[in-house]
């Protein structure tokens, strides 16, 4: 290890340094290697952790959540994802930034802050136990046994089929994180093809197929400040009555800058569908702790330091890959820190140009097929909600093809979800475009469930591997081994969650944790960054009050969440319903 040349005044006399709590192990030094060089002949060559992220970004909140809020409340309220995305993008940079120093995941820097790893530990287990409920895999039963049925299901009468394909998609989505060389480089290709496939499709119904006043109503829906759900419809015509004129789409939310305004006001907001709507927020772009992945990509990815630290093989095919027990950081230099600003830049401007557009494009697309498909004078059911994304596909197959089909039905809910449409009663080209937008559903989910897997591995073998004693014993070589062991244990739990608990709770209590685990992590991140990097490595001012907001902000809408599901069951009646 070579002395640093220039060394500034708040490097330690001794290196590497060694802050946070010393049940942890010491970080190893080294020297921080070039960033690569940014043109415009060679940047697909440095995408990285922003694309596989942003891939995966377009799963749960952009193809589940987003389209139910926006088939019920137009896109008046795709500004509170706005929000949730904006944030995301900052936190995103920032556990980035704890990796290009130390080459260590962000996860693993949480429990280097004191009090110590043993007052962590509980902590976030609690917080990640959104990530353990597989309601992705759940909710990729839908378009799939749509797909095998010729029709949409119906959740009482096929719940036995929607159980087994559940724990099916469950299992396939386990098999990129078992084999293919590097776990990371299976995900990679993964998310490429379902970005490009998925996108395609979707921007080709965009241009094709969707009204002006449609992209009008998703994109402004973004910057619509302070729109809320309210009781009833609102008079838009403003004629002391509410007529067929109100009943449509969209008419039932209000703007609470508005209603003071003009004295009316607070709206009287509705709870009903609050878990939804906070849903949407907590996985639009990640989500939770899911975001954690971005820093060990950009491991993974061999970007900052984590050139010397390594990656995660896969336990079939692996490659020769050894993953450090301990991270490494770089003395502070005159060439090092501007070495560090480089890397800065080079990851930020992968999530700014990258991860940001793709999570607000993924969200618009998504959500236009609703508001465009879906019938504007009958807003979804609350029995609907989870099939929306499914019926989604009768309207695409009729508008793309021309062709209004229609089967025998039994029940007026029948007629109202088009249960009734059977695929033998499909002209190929109706069933063509039918089963391509339900596919992309399954692919969309399916392909976000194992990306949430995946983080969930990452996270917790990375701080048992450098937390755990008995671990830093074991050969670096042999990460692959205790990585696939914690896959088992994963598998066990989700299968055991599919099989016992109610799918549809599991989307609500998913989220609502989700958003505790993210605004607790924000405020996390910002005392990690304080406390473990060097002065002249910390975020500015301004990045810290970002993430300050998030952590309030999500918060917040995961305590609002939790009383809207106590007022359902009645035990408060502080809100109005």
């Amino acid at each position: 290890m070579q002395a640093p040349l220039e060394e500034s005044s708040t490097t330690s006399k001794s290196f590497p340094p060694y802050p946070g709590s010393k049940q942890m192990p010491r970080w190893d030094g080294g020297e921080l290697p070039q960033a690569p060089a940014f043109s415009w002949r060679n940047w697909p060559m440095l995408l990285g952790p922003g694309l596989v992220m942003a891939s995966a970004a377009i799963g749960g909140g952009e193809w589940l959540t987003g389209p139910v809020v926006t088939s019920r409340y137009g896109g008046g309220l795709l500004w509170l994802a706005a929000i949730s995305i904006l944030v995301q993008v900052i936190y995103n940079v920032e556990i980035s930034r704890y990796t290009l120093y130390t080459g260590e995941p962000i996860f693993t820097g949480k429990f280097r802050t004191l009090p110590g790893p043993k007052f962590w530990l509980p902590i976030y287990l609690v917080l990640d136990c959104g990530s353990f409920l597989p309601y992705l895999a759940a909710n990729t039963a839908i378009p799939l046994a749509a797909i095998l049925l010729g029709e949409l299901p119906d959740q009482k009468a096929n719940a036995g089929l929607l159980k087994f394909l559940g724990c099916f998609v469950f299992l396939i989505v386990m098999l990129p994180l078992t084999c293919g060389g590097k776990v990371y480089d299976s995900i990679k290709r993964i998310m490429t093809f379902k970005l490009i496939f998925v996108g395609s499709f979707l921007v080709f119904l965009a241009l094709f197929y969707s009204r002006w006043d449609t992209w009008n109503e998703i994109f402004t829906g973004f910057f619509k400040v302070g729109n809320v759900p309210v009781v009833g419809l609102i008079d838009k015509n403003k004629d002391g009555k509410i007529d067929a004129a109100d009943s449509i789409r969209g008419n039932n939310i209000d703007n609470v800058f508005v209603s003071l305004a003009e004295g009316r006001g607070l709206p009287r907001i509705d709870l009903t569908w609050i878990g939804f709507l906070t849903a949407m927020i907590a996985i639009s772009g990640n989500g939770g702790l899911t975001n954690t992945p971005i820093s060990t990509f950009t491991r993974e990815q061999g970007w900052g330091m984590g050139k010397h630290v390594g990656g995660v093989p896969s336990i079939i095919g692996g490659q020769p890959i050894e993953l450090s027990h301990t991270g490494m950081v770089f003395p502070l230099t005159t060439e090092s820190l501007a070495r560090w600003k480089q890397w800065v830049r080079h990851v930020s401007r992968e999530q700014f140009w990258i991860w940001m557009p793709a999570c607000f494009i993924g969200l618009a697309l998504p959500s236009m097929l609703s508001v465009q498909f879906l019938p504007s004078d009958k807003p979804l059911k609350d029995s609907e909600k989870y099939l929306a994304a499914a019926m989604t596909a009768n309207g695409v197959a009729e508008t793309v093809t021309g062709r209004v089909v229609t089967g025998e039905v039994e029940t007026e809910d029948e007629k109202n979800m088009l249960l009734g449409v059977k695929a033998s009663q499909r002209p190929w080209p109706n069933y063509i475009v039918w089963f391509t937008t339900l596919f992309c559903g399954v692919l969309v989910l399916g392909t976000s469930m194992a990306t949430t897997a995946d983080g969930v591995l990452r996270r917790w073998i990375d701080v048992f591997w450098t937390g755990l004693p008995s671990l830093r014993n074991v050969e670096t070589k042999h990460i692959s081994k205790v990585y696939f062991g914690v896959l088992l244990v994963y598998v066990g739990v989700g299968l055991s969650m599919l099989l016992f608990v109610d799918p549809s709770q599991l989307t609500v209590w998913s989220t609502i944790v989700y958003n505790y685990a993210l605004g607790f992590s924000c405020i996390h991140v910002i005392f990690i960054n304080r406390s473990l990097l060097p002065r002249e490595l910390q975020p500015p001012r301004s990045r810290v009050a970002i993430l300050a907001f998030g952590g309030l902000f999500f918060t917040f809408m995961a305590v609002i969440s939790m009383l809207g599901i106590f007022q359902d069951k009645g035990y408060i009646t502080w809100f109005h319903s």
